[in-house]
């Protein structure tokens, strides 16, 4: 597994971030309408967690992100043993080519029904995903025919590019400087969290309703 110089930094910032509480100093309130635009806009993409929620969480994320890749156990905890919320996960490449790509299989897998299949093989794989290749080589070990989901992405290139460029637009109006970005009810959060945090965020959302 090769490892860069840019995922370790951030992953020494992911174990600053989760230490203590210094990700609550880089706590921020995002606008009313900001938050609005942002929650009714399509997503390629299911939400996962309660149809009737009383707390919505938004994700900004990268599949080759490390930080993400350890904030996705928080997220996952979260969704089963909170029934009450929900999460609309954004993918923002910020990685390059192959981050673009693993987004675009995800939006292929969707319109075959196995999202959350793909994004399970994608955000915990073990390698970087540094490349197309390995992109695929992922999804392969998951079950999935890359060249169906290369099928669709070609399909539907100018309709995912669009999506990415709306993401990236949100991104932009928050003040995100790089993945993950954590929407908890209209607290942002950038940088990693752990779960006892993200659940006392919630409980605060759900105490602001």
């Amino acid at each position: 597994m090769r490892v860069r110089l840019g995922q370790l930094l951030q992953s020494m910032l992911m174990l600053t971030l989760l230490s203590g509480q210094a990700y609550a100093q880089s706590i921020s309130r995002v606008p009313p309408t900001t938050l609005q635009t942002l929650l009714a806009a399509p997503s390629p993409t299911p939400p996962a967690g309660a149809a009737n929620a009383d707390v919505t969480l938004v994700e900004y994320f990268d599949y080759d992100c490390p930080v993400c890749r350890h904030v996705e156990p928080a997220l996952r905890k979260l969704l089963a043993t909170d029934h009450g919320v929900r999460l609309i996960r954004k993918d923002w490449p910020v990685f390059g080519e192959a981050s673009e790509y693993a987004a675009y299989c995800s939006f292929a897998a969707a319109r075959e029904g196995k999202y959350q299949a793909a994004h399970e093989a994608l955000i915990a794989s073990r390698d970087d995903l540094d490349s197309k290749e390995e992109v695929r080589a992922a999804l392969r070990a998951a079950g999935f025919d890359v060249k169906l989901l290369d099928a669709d992405i070609k399909r539907h290139a100018r309709e995912y590019a669009a999506e990415l460029a709306r993401t990236a637009g949100e991104t932009a109006a928050l003040g995100l400087r790089g993945t993950p970005g954590l929407i908890v009810g209209n607290q942002l959060v950038p940088g990693g969290i752990d779960y006892p945090a993200l659940n006392r965020l919630v409980a605060q959302a759900r105490a602001n309703r």
